[in-house]
């Protein structure tokens, strides 16, 4: 019988030999999408003060950045293109922006007693809705720029992460091909929105502690004042 060195193209792999290439994760778009429709639906519910533009305009710029990215990478996000990274960046963009411009209103208009959130039934709405579009467009800005973005994620996570997650820090958990979700970056959103600070991620880049700390401000004022004003609309 005719044995095979280990290095022949037909015989088993050499211990020396490099393993071949993982293949991409590639996180399933439609966390991502529900998360951008649901944050459209708050801007609808918003009253007309506290919104940037006439009550159509920003579901439905939000609504094009949203199918052309699911037309250029359908089901599963992993395609490394310049032109979609642009768009999914620009539709971060656009609800950060929504959204503090929503506060900046929501905030002169306690401050000042307006008439939406003269009735406890107007603030909780008022304030819910701008609070939890706060967190959905900041879960999508870091879901967007950590290290790279989900595309680039879905091929390789760098060395030195840019928001490192238990994960990454613990070599206990043996999370080498781990890779966070649009869950992981939401929980964060929810975090930081609670708490005014890091608690299981940290902020290594310098956007990241800018993002988180904007974040963090905008929380505590929109909560503060509403609870501040609740206590005289009650009383």
């Amino acid at each position: 019988m005719t044995g095979r060195h280990p290095t022949d193209p037909g015989g088993p792999s050499s211990p020396h030999e490099p393993e071949p290439q993982q293949a991409a994760y590639g996180e399933a778009r439609w966390p991502m999408a529900v998360a951008v429709v649901a944050a459209m639906v708050l801007t609808l519910l918003l009253p007309d003060a506290l919104r940037l533009g006439p009550r159509w305009l920003l579901p439905l710029v939000e609504g094009l950045l949203l199918v052309t990215l699911i037309a250029g990478d359908p089901g599963r996000i992993n395609r490394r293109l310049a032109a979609l990274r642009a768009v999914s960046i620009t539709l971060a963009g656009v609800l950060a922006v929504s959204a503090i411009w929503s506060t900046v209103q929501l905030i002169d208009d306690l401050i000042h007693g307006g008439t939406e959130t003269n009735s406890a039934d107007g603030l909780l709405q008022a304030g819910g809705s701008v609070w939890a579009s706060t967190i959905l467009a900041f879960s999508l800005l870091y879901f967007e720029l950590d290290s790279g973005g989900p595309a680039a994620r879905a091929h390789r996570m760098p060395t030195t992460p840019e928001l490192a997650f238990p994960q990454q820090l613990s070599p206990d958990l043996n999370a080498t091909h781990w890779r966070p979700r649009f869950i992981d970056y939401l929980y964060l959103g929810l975090t930081n929105s609670t708490a005014f600070s890091p608690t299981d991620v940290m902020p290594l880049a310098p956007w990241a502690k800018i993002a988180m700390a904007v974040q963090s401000l905008v929380s505590l004022l929109i909560l503060g004042l509403v609870i501040a004003r609740a206590v005289n609309v009650l009383i």
